[in-house]
């Protein structure tokens, strides 16, 4: 399913009227019968319910209004409330508003100090409110009487259904000013929308429903480049496994990682590419600290390499040994608890430069490239990096803040202009491809916000080089799979190893998920 920008979708819903003929208000009765459809199965539903309709003087009103009267009819007692100017009402609420008050169903304005304390009355003791101030129109500050209506829907604590996007929520970024409706789900009309998934907007957009509307599926799929990691592109990713595979086909991974105090990151990378179906899979590491590979990890084999203090790599030497070991290999990971020691960065940097293979760099290995990422370019194939949003931050050299509402431009013109597939990762992960495409993975909980999680999805992804094109895609399915899976049993307890283990559940999941489709 495709994920659109505020103008996309606005350009589609114009090409469905003017070329297609399809009339604004056959998808405002789709749009409002589907919010109806959502309050119903919310309260279970609707017979003598009492339903709180907020509607502004957009298209987004109209539909709330539509829905108003579907409940009116399945027996519900609305209590409608009329935001913004008169004069810039669309002609489709206008139709809504006099079908209601030919139907006897009041319409209160609020324009007085009577109406609004009608509405503290009615949101007292209403069952459920739909939000139909704003929707995708919305960015920037709120209007006063915005502002005011949402605090005053929040503060009551009832059962909000958004149409489209909470009112307050910015569609393209998901950036939030001084409010925004919180409510328990969303109705997404036409296509799901960036701003459903990044926060701090995302945390109030509650369950996601998406309907089409009835629009054209091919207006819904043309020229956009966004796209959500689901379930109908993830059954795609991993090919069967042939009957005659081995572990030399299931792809030998080399993995260069660890460093004194940071022997737990290597480990679950390489555990974690293991546990996805690599074939053989070799963790390079300080001389000092290969003894504890040893002991710990007794499917992969482990390499010792050259220190330039106890427990810290660099220098020429293991360089070397890196090299002539990617030779064997068909994938490189580098970077999990590597260290920044001076000499580490330079070694990450040469090997980067030289090493011809497919190669992954993960949180130290993108150290060395901060305010320098003009650099990556001179990397031999296209590589992938694995950067939490304070890791991109530096590496762009833009400050967290300014970076998060730009998240998708942001790594699109990073992976672009740095020829490099970016795996961003924050509550939603965003994967960028050097051709402009955009991937976006809801997949995941907070309860994965624990020291190595991010080593598993690099180790994940590593494991996957050979065994699928679409690598970076398949492992960030896997890891977010594995996580709530790992969630449902452990809560805010989990750690990161839970994650690793439970990635081979995930992929009995995806290897499910393409038997079922096929």
């Amino acid at each position: 399913m495709k994920v659109a920008l505020a103008k996309q979708m606005h350009e589609i819903d114009k090409s469905a009227i003017e070329e297609y003929g399809l009339p604004e208000l056959s998808l405002m009765e789709s749009a409002g019968h589907r919010v109806f459809e959502a309050v119903r199965n919310l309260l279970n539903g609707v017979g003598k319910k009492s339903v709180c309709i907020l509607a502004g003087s957009g298209n987004n009103g109209g539909d709330a209004l539509t829905a108003a009267r579907y409940l009116a009819n399945s027996g519900a007692r609305v209590k409608i409330f009329l935001l913004g100017n008169k004069d810039h009402r669309t002609a489709s609420l206008n139709v809504q508003m006099r079908i209601l008050r030919g139907m006897g169903v009041e319409l209160q304005q609020l324009d007085s100090d009577r109406a609004w304390e009608r509405l503290q009355v009615t949101l007292r003791f209403c069952d459920a409110v739909i939000d139909g101030i704003l929707g995708t129109g919305f960015s920037g500050q709120l209007r006063p009487g915005a502002l005011r209506l949402i605090r005053l829907v929040n503060a009551a604590k009832k059962a909000v259904v958004a149409i489209d996007i909470p009112s307050g929520v910015d569609a393209d970024t998901g950036a939030v000013g001084e409010a925004a409706m919180n409510a328990v789900c969303t109705v997404g009309l036409g296509l799901p929308k960036v701003g459903h998934f990044i926060c701090p907007g995302a945390s109030y957009v509650g369950k996601l429903y998406v309907d089409s509307i009835g629009l054209p599926a091919d207006l819904l799929n043309e020229e956009i480049h966004q796209t959500l990691v689901d379930n109908e592109l993830a059954q795609t990713f991993l090919p069967a496994r042939p009957k005659d595979a081995h572990k030399g086909t299931c792809g030998k991974i080399l993995i260069v990682a660890g460093s004194r105090g940071m022997t737990g990151a290597a480990s679950l990378a390489a555990m974690s590419a293991m546990k996805v179906g690599a074939g053989l899979v070799t963790l390079a590491t300080p001389e000092s600290l290969n003894p504890i590979y040893e002991m710990k990890l007794t499917e992969v084999m482990t390499a010792p390499l050259d220190e330039v203090k106890q427990g810290i790599i660099g220098g020429d030497k293991a360089a070397e040994k890196i090299l002539d070991l990617a030779d064997k290999v068909d994938a490189i990971l580098i970077g999990c608890g590597l260290g920044r020691e001076r000499e580490t960065q330079a070694l990450v940097k040469k090997i980067v430069a030289e090493v011809d293979k497919p190669l992954i760099l993960d949180a130290d290995a993108i150290y060395p490239f901060n305010g320098h990422a003009d650099e990556l370019k001179a990397c031999k194939q296209i590589p992938i990096l694995t950067p939490h949003l304070g890791e991109l931050s530096a590496l762009l050299d833009i400050p967290v803040d300014k970076l998060r509402p730009a998240l998708v431009p942001e790594v699109r013109r990073a992976a672009q202009a740095y020829r490099a597939i970016i795996v961003a990762k924050c509550e939603t992960t965003i994967i960028g491809y050097p051709n402009g495409e955009i991937f976006i993975s809801p997949l995941g909980n907070s309860s994965m916000a624990t020291g190595g999680s991010g080593d598993v999805l690099a180790g994940a992804i590593a494991g996957l080089m050979k065994q699928t094109p679409f690598a970076p895609l398949t492992g960030v399915w896997l890891h977010g799979t594995a996580g709530n899976l790992s969630a449902q049993e452990k809560a805010e307890g989990l750690v990161a190893s839970d994650i690793m283990n439970r990635l081979p559940d995930a992929v009995k999941k995806l290897r499910a998920i393409g038997y079922q489709n096929s």
